[in-house]
């Protein structure tokens, strides 16, 4: 019962971590995109593309370096390369919803064009949590649980030698060794 409220408290403290970060990338991208829309005269989507990968940026630093920082670091460009696909398709995600609010319905003032930017930002983070997690940012192997002190003992061969003395006056010895199970090794 425990490893599986262990397991969630880890779950929550990961989640929160991410939306942490997530957070942060969200403040950049709704910064960048309204700058942009507002003070130049790039099309709506593509300003929102441009601020949509600088918060990209932000937030591969605060995923490595924060939330993911106990994860493997031995394949960085793999890591990377990863990171930059599942960004694209929520790239993808996030600024498709805003396409299709403002070229499919029309809806483009700034109110709406910052309503959608949301539920695609919404949309596009579920995907991003998924493959960040299960993919880029994987965790390393779990190491073996140490086998508490009852399955210790019930596991380990106990060999008793009983020596005895053969000259007048020495005392019978007993002589215990006890072998450790060998660890238990994982498959991958």
């Amino acid at each position: 019962m425990e490893q599986g409220s262990s397991g969630l408290r880890r779950l929550a403290h990961e989640i929160a971590k991410f939306g942490a970060v997530g957070a942060l990338g969200t403040v950049v991208n709704f910064g960048v995109s309204n700058m942009l829309w507002h003070l130049t005269s790039l099309q709506a989507v593509r300003a929102n593309v441009i601020a949509t990968v600088v918060a990209i940026c932000v937030n591969y630093l605060g995923f490595r370096y924060f939330t993911y920082r106990d994860r493997d670091k031995s394949a960085r460009t793999r890591e990377l390369s990863l990171f930059l696909a599942f960004s694209a398709v929520g790239l993808v995600i996030e600024n498709g919803v805003l396409y299709a609010a403002i070229y499919g319905f029309g809806w483009d003032s700034s109110l709406q064009r910052n309503i959608f930017k949301v539920v695609g930002i919404g949309l596009g983070t579920l995907f991003r949590f998924w493959s960040y997690r299960s993919w880029v940012f994987r965790a390393l192997p779990a190491r073996e649980a140490v086998p508490d002190a009852e399955s210790f003992l019930e596991e380990a061969e106990v060999q008793t030698e009983v020596t005895t003395g053969t000259e007048t006056g020495t005392k019978t010895g007993v002589k215990t060794v006890v072998e450790q199970p060998k660890a238990k090794q994982r498959v991958s």
